[in-house]
């Protein structure tokens, strides 16, 4: 009998391609537009596999991403644990919408997390209050999570992750 790989390996890959995702270069006027692709892969993997990637994984993927960024520390992994709350306690319903229906779930989830970011750089005066294009990468990551949905349970099958 040969012994299954657990497949964390690829749950790792697949938030370190969203990481650098999350970190290439986009034009001035494109940095609105950026989908939330850490987010987004988080939010599958809690779906897919609650009992492995939960708010403890969702809360060191946001340190991460802080330490990415060169933000404050904790405000990532703040707004990521509470996605992942959210998340795991509608894990069951949403692996039942359809992918309109997950697509406004991750516009609600990826605009909560991003309202949640852009509140605390406000308070710590890290930003100036301005309009709610920042809302634009929820909107953007909504209409990539139907692709992204796709390729991600292709690896998650393909690979056997359980």
């Amino acid at each position: 009998m040969i012994p299954r790989a657990n497949g964390l390996w690829i749950i790792i890959l697949s938030l370190l391609l969203a990481y650098l995702l999350a970190i290439v270069p986009f034009p001035d006027w494109a940095m609105h537009y950026r989908p939330q692709w850490v987010a987004m892969v988080l939010i599958y993997w809690i779906m897919a596999l609650p009992y492995r990637v939960g708010i403890g994984a969702a809360w060191f993927a946001g340190l991460f991403m802080d330490i990415l960024e060169g933000s404050l520390l904790g405000l990532n992994a703040l707004s990521f644990a509470l996605i992942a709350y959210i998340t795991l306690s509608l894990h069951q319903r949403l692996r039942m919408f359809s992918a309109l229906q997950q697509s406004g779930m991750i516009l609600a989830l990826v605009g909560l997390n991003m309202t949640i970011t852009y509140w605390i750089k406000v308070a710590t005066e890290q930003t100036d209050a301005g309009s709610l294009l920042f809302l634009l990468g929820a909107l953007s990551s909504a209409f990539v999570w139907p692709w992204l949905f796709v390729v991600l349970r292709q690896l998650r099958r393909g690979f056997d992750v359980r």
